[in-house]
């Protein structure tokens, strides 16, 4: 059991990272920092969108529009974070 524990733990590890990942890549895209032109930048900013996007999309429904200033992936971490929590303090 701990090691479906531990590899839940991972995924969810992994998938903040990506979030947090996708935040600051679109970041520099949008102050020119970085150049989507370059196909190495182009090709991860494609994945982490993919990756990303199905689990925000819900959440960029349901919040109000602040202005340009996207909370999703803030929420989505406190969320993932919680049910982390939630899991292994249920079973721990």
């Amino acid at each position: 059991m701990d090691a479906l524990f531990n590899l839940l733990n991972t995924v969810i590890t992994l998938y903040v990272w990506a979030l947090i990942g996708n935040a600051i890549l679109s970041w520099l895209v949008a102050f020119n920092v970085i150049n989507t032109q370059n196909k190495f930048i182009y090709m991860l900013g494609d994945f982490l969108h993919r990756v990303t996007e199905p689990a925000l999309r819900p959440i960029r429904k349901v919040i109000p529009n602040l202005g340009g200033i996207d909370i999703s992936p803030i929420i989505l971490i406190l969320a993932l974070f919680f049910l982390r929590d939630l899991l292994f303090g249920a079973f721990h």
